[in-house]
C-alpha cells in the first residue's frame, strides 16, 4: 500500500466522519485512526426542529453522507421549495462511500423548506426537507 492509497483513505474518513479505519491488503495490516472534530455540515438543532410546525413532514437523512439536489452539478435539482411532489418522487441524492443513494418522497404534499446545502455533509437523522402535507 503506498501513501496515495493511504491519503485516499484518510480523505473517506473525513468524509464519513470515521474516527478509525482499519485495512487489511495482503500481508499487510493498516489501522487509521484520527480525532472527531465537530463536523463541518449544518445540522438543524433540537430548537429549530421544534420551530417547524406540525403540519410538516420533516425528510431527514438515513446516512452520514453529501447531500445533493442533483443527479449532475449541470442539471436541474430534483425539487424547488413550492414543488408538488408525489409519493416516490426523488427528492435528493445522499452520496455515502462513492454510491448515489436516492432519498424519495415518502408524502404527497408541497415542499417548504429545504435545510441542506448542495454538495454539504449531512448526518444520520439530519433534517433534509420539510413537505407540507396533501389535505385530504
Amino acid at each position: 500500500m503506498n501513501e496515495g492509497e493511504i491519503r485516499k483513505y484518510a480523505k473517506l474518513m473525513k468524509e464519513l466522519e470515521l474516527t478509525g479505519l482499519e485495512i487489511k491488503a495482503q500481508d499487510m495490516e493498516i489501522r487509521l485512526e484520527r480525532n472527531m472534530e465537530p463536523p463541518a455540515a449544518s445540522t438543524t438543532t433540537m430548537e429549530e426542529a421544534k420551530t417547524v410546525d406540525e403540519g410538516l413532514h420533516t425528510v431527514t437523512s438515513p446516512m452520514v453522507g453529501v447531500f445533493y439536489q442533483a443527479s449532475r452539478e449541470d442539471t436541474e435539482p430534483f425539487v424547488h421549495v413550492g414543488d408538488t411532489i408525489h409519493k416516490g418522487d426523488t427528492l435528493c441524492i445522499i452520496e455515502a462511500m462513492k454510491l448515489m443513494n436516492e432519498v424519495d418522497a415518502e408524502v404527497e404534499g408541497i415542499v417548504e423548506r429545504v435545510f441542506a446545502k448542495n454538495g454539504e455533509t449531512v448526518g444520520f437523522g439530519t433534517q433534509l426537507f420539510a413537505i407540507r402535507r396533501n389535505n385530504g
